[in-house]
């Protein structure tokens, strides 16, 4: 069936091994590059295991996402991805009235997603910008060693190879044993590395917490 194009995007084939929170965080870390994200929905019922929904603020942020990222390994699972059938079958996969409402008339459906919607928004992912490029840091010379701080107590290696290897020359992660909120990350080249540094600078993994990058010391 052909879906249409809307800011919902639907994904399954997820590992279903991962944490409930673990597994909205990874999915954050790794959708909001494309745009701001209104929502992620991701239960661990029986119907609804190793699958997810990504709520976009701008179509075309979901569009990018979803050719971008599909068959992405994700915890080692390709993902695969296409529009949710309708912009509320989040409101209504959640509330457990799919059924119900599909046999609602399409007026009184239409009537009432506004309303569902309004009162879905405040327990939305937060809506600060991503990227906040107004971030002086200090610098050294440039290295093919990146050199992350401020990041928050939850990353992993997944989360941050997740963001580094959309760029070319990505080699590896590397997490300070003991220090939660540093971490390394190589490249092939200076250049590779600068590219990446300028991307994901300010980058907030989570709310509160704004990545700083700089080269590593040599």
């Amino acid at each position: 069936m052909d879906i249409r194009p809307n800011h919902t995007i639907y994904i399954n084939n997820i590992n279903d091994k991962i944490k409930k929170e673990e597994l909205k965080r990874s999915l954050y870390a790794l959708f909001s590059q494309f745009g701001q994200i209104v929502d992620i929905v991701a239960m661990k019922t029986v119907k609804m295991r190793g699958q997810a929904f990504v709520v976009f603020k701008e179509l075309a942020a979901a569009t990018n996402a979803l050719r971008q990222l599909q068959g992405f390994p994700f915890y080692n699972k390709p993902m695969r991805i296409q529009y949710a059938k309708t912009d509320s079958e989040v409101i209504t996969k959640v509330k457990g009235a799919y059924g119900d409402k599909e046999k609602k008339k399409d007026k009184k459906k239409k009537a009432q997603e506004p309303a569902a919607n309004a009162t879905k928004k405040p327990a939305a992912v937060t809506t600060t910008p991503v990227h906040t490029p107004a971030v002086q840091v200090p610098d050294n010379p440039p290295n093919y060693i990146l050199f992350l701080s401020n990041l928050p107590e939850e990353t992993n290696e997944m989360m941050l190879s997740m963001l580094f290897n959309q760029f070319p020359g990505f080699k590896e992660v590397r997490l300070v044993p003991g220090k939660h909120d540093i971490s390394f990350v190589e490249f092939e080249s200076d250049t590779q590395a600068g590219v990446a540094k300028d991307a994901l600078q300010g980058f907030r993994i989570t709310a509160t917490c704004a990545m700083k990058i700089t080269y590593a010391k040599k």
